[in-house]
């Protein structure tokens, strides 16, 4: 077993989702780490909720709205969150969107 995981283009982990659909993937974890990857078709939406452990959002492709505690941002490819836990937020996908979530333990 290789002391690494690579994956060369994380976008394309997801497939082609229907369009009213959320897919989420946990690809990796360990005692530190939960790594999942979501792909969101247009309109779909996370409504507000907290999340336990401090996390990072990274979105990988398309376009979304993000509100972060009472902020809203717009998020796009490259936008990076990193959130406290018990931070509210919530995710609509303005277009097909890829998002990696890090959940830190």
């Amino acid at each position: 077993m290789k002391p690494y995981l690579i994956f060369e283009d994380l976008a394309s982990e997801t497939p082609n989702l229907p369009s009213d659909s959320i897919l989420s993937r946990t690809f990796y974890e360990d005692a530190r780490m939960k790594a999942i990857l979501f792909a969101f078709a247009p309109g779909q939406e996370l409504s507000e909720h907290t999340a336990s452990h401090p996390a990072i959002l990274h979105f990988v492709r398309g376009e979304a709205d993000l509100t972060l505690g009472g902020d809203a941002h717009a998020a796009k490819a490259g936008t990076w969150a990193h959130m406290d836990a018990n931070l509210p937020h919530s995710i609509k996908a303005r277009t097909p969107v890829t998002m990696l979530l890090l959940l830190f333990k």
